[in-house]
């Protein structure tokens, strides 16, 4: 069979599952849905900083960490953070604790955004400050952010701020940017200058696994390279929109009434019929 015939065959299965769960119905449980109460992008990129930023571990832990932060924040995190002080900042979260993240960690990450949205009026003016349009990916543009995110840590690690140069997938920061830029049933975009064709697919270890079943990569490693090679092979399907089915895919894992097994059987026997 043909390369084309089998990029086809594997739209054709891609898309089919895209319709069926591109919908605010199938988002729960998932982080996202705490960006849809905020119709301001100022809110919501902040919104989106924070559940992005806290999304690893286990789901229902995720939820109520992201929840127990915006509460903290009231109706407008924007404008929380513009009458913040790192000392109330402090206080406000001395307590919070999501597994390796402590409370300095995530009060030093608000300090980085106030400060961020004192000097160039939000979140997204900050990251086009480092985007050049002729990019090929969204890197720099995210690594300049981050850099300016990391402004009062001195130096220090933070388990809320990777750093995208350094090699790992940043599957949390490439989480924020599909929300961010995306705009369709369930992405809420908002990032309208940043085309969706410079993501890079949000690569974790359950992605991984999915992707190294559907022959979109053979590295072993779930680091930038393999994430940057699996956002190509999906752009070789969908040029404009590599990261259309990442939503999409990963239902498969998260909710308990899909079946991925049952998914990938299907493409196989689709593909062995058409060949």
């Amino acid at each position: 069979m043909s390369t084309a015939r089998k990029q086809l065959i594997r739209k054709e299965q891609l898309e089919s599952l895209y319709a069926f769960y591109s919908s605010r119905k199938w988002v729960h449980p998932d982080p996202l849905e705490f960006l849809y109460d905020y119709r301001d992008l100022k809110d919501r990129e902040v919104a989106g900083l924070i559940a992005s930023s806290l999304a690893y571990g286990r789901v229902a832990q995720i939820l109520k960490s992201v929840s127990g932060v915006l509460e903290k924040m009231g109706p407008s995190p924007y404008g929380f953070l513009l009458s913040a002080t790192p000392s109330s900042l402090r206080r406000i979260f001395s307590d919070f604790k999501h597994r390796f993240t402590s409370g300095e960690e995530l009060a030093l990450m608000l300090m980085g955004a106030k400060s961020v949205i004192e000097r160039y009026g939000s979140l997204y003016e900050c990251f086009l400050s480092g985007f050049k349009d002729d990019d090929g990916t969204i890197l720099t543009g995210l690594s300049y952010l981050v850099n300016e995110l990391r402004i009062n840590s001195n130096g220090r690690s933070n388990s809320l701020l990777p750093l995208p140069e350094r090699g790992s997938a940043c599957k949390r920061w490439n989480l924020f940017l599909r929300w961010m830029v995306r705009k369709d049933q369930v992405d809420p975009g908002g990032w309208n200058r940043v085309s969706p064709a410079r993501l890079i697919i949000p690569l974790d270890t359950h992605m991984h696994r999915i992707c190294l079943s559907l022959k979109l990569t053979g590295r072993k490693n779930a680091d930038m390279r393999t994430a940057i090679e699996i956002t190509s092979a999906f752009g070789k399907i969908e040029p404009e929109d590599p990261v259309r089915y990442d939503f999409a895919l990963t239902r498969l894992g998260i909710r308990k009434d899909a079946d991925l097994d049952a998914f990938l059987k299907r493409k196989q026997n689709i593909t062995q019929k058409k060949t």
